[in-house]
């Protein structure tokens, strides 16, 4: 299986591409709505704010025809545990984003149980908002019994919501609901470093060689009654834990010492042979990033690598296929390749797609993955820009190697659609150049002195004009007039006109070296307050 990335709905997804049984491992964080007031899930389709999604994820949870068909297909599904509940939910609950969302869900996660292996697992990544109404649906479609662990992430530090007037203790916890598909999941130990002070009380003794170890009892519990062997060891008789020929090969490796003549003899268990504290189901010790990481990409539901390596070290093994139906910005795809497994992502927005894209091919040169429901020519960009003119404009900048503007969502953009990052020299902060997209077949000359304009106002030294269709010839005078810009690395149009067929035909814009994904927002020269707003979420 080829590591691919799907744009399009993950429902419509997993039913036509991804097989029964194929996947061994599935993390999911579908969009929850954790940084919104928490009771906006609760209120009616007729109350102010009913849509309870995230920017990149608008009307997905809304109650209407979409959620009413999710209801009637589970009804057809067979599952009468998941019928009965949804309708009992749905009484209690009423029609509202709430019920949408977990239709919606429950339809999703009973496609992701079909294509599970019979030993693989799920994760699904929620906040305590819609947790226990999580765990029932999945306990009717994984069944109680493959219920395995309820984990809380604690994702950052104490709030001071009280000085807002807040009326609760402070919520810094996310939940990680952890089912099988059955008792024959893949399971690898996971363990964190033992704590310093702990080392410095319990390994307190050095050998001759300066390994630092521990003494613990070489005793059988339960003497007689448990069957432990009785003998004399180094003077001292007692019930051991151990055959006496096992014990004599401890103590021909040094392993067995007596801290006193008399004394009972004891094992010697250094720390460096020792693995850790095993992974509890509290986790503390993985924060939640911020801008200063320098994996940071400002993707407002962005989780750490670190949290997604934990779980898919312990539900799978190199080769394993890893999906992510809701992938975001990619961090699960991105810990997947690091770890050696397969992996599949699905995102319903050209943004993530588009990120994911960057984001594997910088950290990873010359891997190989496919990507499938994005444009693959000029007419498939152009049917796109006609559909969907904002979801063009996020794709555009991402492919000419820019960045959306204010992370991709819809607002005033004042000229400005994007920003690319570049170098002047070998060792100066990457500059930013402006960029502006146009989707529709109403383009002139003055949307190009339009861009001259920002760029003297914001005194942005380069720009991209991405154009859906070809400029006219006024057009490209008026470009050519904004001049050139010189730096370390040649000579460049200051304004410079792009077309998906340029892309297409292999006509990029000539750039001098842009910046990668992973630069932090420090190393961004933010000349003006209105740049420094625009990239801000981003970068």
């Amino acid at each position: 299986m080829t590591n691919t990335l799907y744009y399009g709905d993950n429902l419509d997804v997993l039913r036509g591409s991804i097989d029964s049984e194929s996947v061994d491992l599935i993390y999911l964080d579908p969009p929850f709505n954790s940084n919104a007031s928490y009771n906006i899930l609760f209120k009616s389709p007729a109350g102010k704010g009913a849509d309870a999604s995230i920017e990149a994820f608008d009307d997905t949870w809304a109650w209407g025809p979409t959620a009413e068909g999710a209801l009637l297909e589970i009804i057809q599904s067979g599952n009468s545990a998941l019928v009965a509940l949804l309708n009992a939910m749905e009484k209690f609950i009423g029609k509202n984003a709430m019920m949408a969302y977990l239709a919606m869900m429950a339809v999703r996660l009973v496609e992701l149980h079909r294509v599970l292996k019979p030993t693989g697992s799920l994760y699904l990544h929620c906040d305590p908002t819609a947790s226990h109404y999580l765990k029932l649906v999945l306990d009717a479609v994984f069944g109680p019994e493959n219920f395995v662990n309820e984990i809380t992430w604690k994702r950052s530090h104490a709030h001071n919501d009280a000085r807002q007037g807040a009326k609760h203790f402070g919520r810094t916890a996310d939940i990680i609901l952890f089912y099988s598909k059955s008792d024959k999941k893949t399971w690898n130990v996971q363990y964190t470093p033992y704590s310093q002070e702990y080392i410095d009380r319990d390994y307190r003794r050095i050998d001759e060689n300066g390994r630092r170890y521990r003494i613990s009892d070489l005793r059988g519990p339960g003497g007689a009654e448990k069957g432990n062997p009785y003998y004399e060891v180094m003077g001292v008789s007692r019930h051991w834990a151990y055959s006496k020929a096992r014990m004599d090969e401890m103590i021909a490796q040094g392993r067995v010492v007596q801290t006193r003549p008399g004394a009972v003899p004891q094992y010697k268990r250094y720390l460096d042979e020792m693995p850790g504290i095993a992974v509890q189901d509290i986790w503390t010790d993985i924060k939640l990033l911020n801008n200063r990481d320098s994996e940071t990409l400002g993707y407002p539901t962005q989780k750490p690598v670190a949290l997604l390596e934990r779980i898919i070290a312990a539900s799978s093994n190199p080769g394993d296929v890893v999906l992510d139906p809701f992938c975001g910005c990619g961090t699960a795809t991105d810990a997947a390749q690091k770890l050696g497994r397969r992996w599949i992502g699905i995102d319903i927005t050209h943004l993530s797609i588009g990120l994911i894209e960057k984001r594997l091919r910088e950290g990873y040169p010359g891997i190989d993955f496919a990507t499938i429901g994005v444009p693959a020519d000029k007419d498939s960009a152009l049917r796109l820009a006609a559909e969907k003119p904002h979801e063009f404009q996020n794709w555009f900048c991402l492919k000419v190697g820019g960045y959306p503007l204010d992370g991709g969502r819809k607002g005033a953009d004042k000229g400005v659609d994007g920003h690319f990052y570049f170098f002047g020299d070998q060792k100066g902060a990457a500059l930013p150049g402006v960029i502006s997209v146009k989707a529709g077949t109403n383009i002139g000359v003055a949307m190009i002195r339009d861009l001259r304009g920002v760029m003297e106002r914001e005194n942005y030294d380069l720009a991209l004009f991405l154009s859906a269709y070809e400029p006219t010839g006024p057009m490209k005078v008026e470009a050519a007039s904004a001049g050139k810009y010189t730096c370390a690395f040649g000579t460049f149009d200051r304004i410079q006109i792009v077309t998906p067929a340029d892309l297409f035909h292999n006509n990029p814009p000539r750039l001098p070296p842009l910046a990668g994904i992973n630069r932090k927002a420090a190393r961004v020269e933010t000349r003006v307050s209105h740049q420094a707003g625009a990239q801000g979420d981003l970068l």
